[in-house]
């Protein structure tokens, strides 16, 4: 680039630092990257947050990660995201092949251990003991990952504030170390991990109850109404809560609403729930602003009605496959929830157009001109 030895003879490393953390897309801080030496070692060092993929021996990646990003406090790592490795070009066939030196080398014989191309526990050491002061991390589906490398990743990031471990098997004793370790964790989401029972769920509660604000459980067969019950009981400044399980009931549900007064965002796929955790929510969650039920078959307008009553905040409503609610329903929500912006109906058979010109009807509030409802999706 012309003219950037200027640039490199003025302008200290700290205030390039600063410029490249404000580049607006990966693309540029990339082309910034190519200029010269310096300004790749700069950019490294700006980088906040990256995103790969768990393939081509990820260990030895997580090994050289903190020596060239040494600031990074977001980390999302999917194993279902591939890394494409290098491939020679073709050459004239008189001229010998150039040998091609990349991380496959080691990995393509017949006899590798499969799991090398997995991320696993010792990777997940040198993460922590590289980058202890990590914020976020996401590990998507990295199934190979154990508790015992969740526990040595949390006795070292002290600091995270979002974890995500979808799709991971790790059990009771790495979740009770999360709990343990890092006390300032807001963001939880345990979607599809089967290991996990009430016990290690409980022990989490316990340890981090004071700071979560979301949390999302999903697919877990032996987290059952006694983990909510800990939710209920000691995560008490909880604000989103996402639940899809055929082992939660009423009675989970019920200490939920009962525990957690500041509840914002409530999504819930829970087919063994009637009107009475609906009730429940309506009678304690004031604050409530997005509501969504997925294929419920023991929900009925009593439930609606309920919410109608108590969430006078309530901004989002989403009922997909809701068979036995009906335009009633919806003239309760529509006769108590008057901040609604935003609705969808979807596979709901008995809701028609009376319960959507309820709907529109009450949103004509606030000012004489301005229709607040702002979008309705029906299927």
């Amino acid at each position: 680039m012309r003219g950037h030895d200027l640039i490199n003879t003025f302008l200290p490393d700290e205030l390039m630092v600063e410029i490249f953390a404000h580049l607006p897309t990966k693309s540029n801080r990339d082309a910034c990257s190519l200029v010269c030496r310096r300004w790749l070692r700069l950019e490294r060092l700006s980088r906040s947050t990256l995103r790969i993929g768990a393939s081509a021996s990820p260990d030895l990646f997580l090994h050289l990660l903190p020596s060239r990003f040494s600031n990074l406090r977001n980390l999302h790592i999917d194993e279902r995201l591939s890394i494409p490795l290098p491939l020679p070009l073709p050459v004239p066939a008189r001229r010998r092949p150039p040998k091609v030196h990349c991380l496959a080398d080691k990995t393509s014989s017949a006899d590798t251990n499969p799991d090398s191309l997995c991320l696993s526990d010792a990777g997940l050491t040198a993460l922590g003991e590289g980058l202890p002061r990590l914020e976020r991390l996401s590990l998507i589906w990295c199934s190979n990952v154990s508790s015992d490398g969740l526990k040595s990743l949390a006795h070292k990031c002290t600091f995270l504030k979002s974890l995500d471990l979808q799709g991971c098997f790790i059990g009771d004793e790495g979740l009770a170390a999360i709990g343990q370790c890092c006390k300032q964790l807001e963001e939880l989401n345990l979607r599809f991990c089967e290991g996990l029972t009430d016990s290690g769920f409980t022990e989490l509660a316990l340890g981090v109850g004071k700071s979560m604000k979301s949390l999302g459980v999903a697919a877990c067969a032996k987290i059952t109404d006694v983990s909510m019950e800990a939710v209920g009981s000691h995560c008490r400044s909880l604000e989103t809560l996402t639940l899809d399980s055929e082992f939660i009931h009423n009675k989970g549900v019920l200490a939920v609403a009962q525990g957690c007064s500041h509840l914002k965002v409530l999504k819930l796929q829970c087919i063994n729930l009637t009107d009475d955790a609906l009730k429940a929510v309506g009678a304690a969650c004031f604050s409530l602003e997005l509501l969504a039920l997925y294929s419920f078959q023991r929900f009925t307008d009593k439930g609606l009605r309920a919410i109608g009553n108590g969430c006078k905040k309530l901004k989002t409503l989403t009922l997909i496959d809701c068979y036995y609610l009906s335009d009633k329903g919806l003239e309760a929500i529509a006769t108590g929830c008057k901040e609604l912006t935003h609705l969808e109906v979807n596979g709901c058979h008995n809701i028609g157009t009376i319960g959507l010109e309820s709907i529109g009807k009450s949103c004509k509030l606030g000012t004489k001109e301005l229709l607040l409802l702002e979008s309705i999706v029906i299927c």
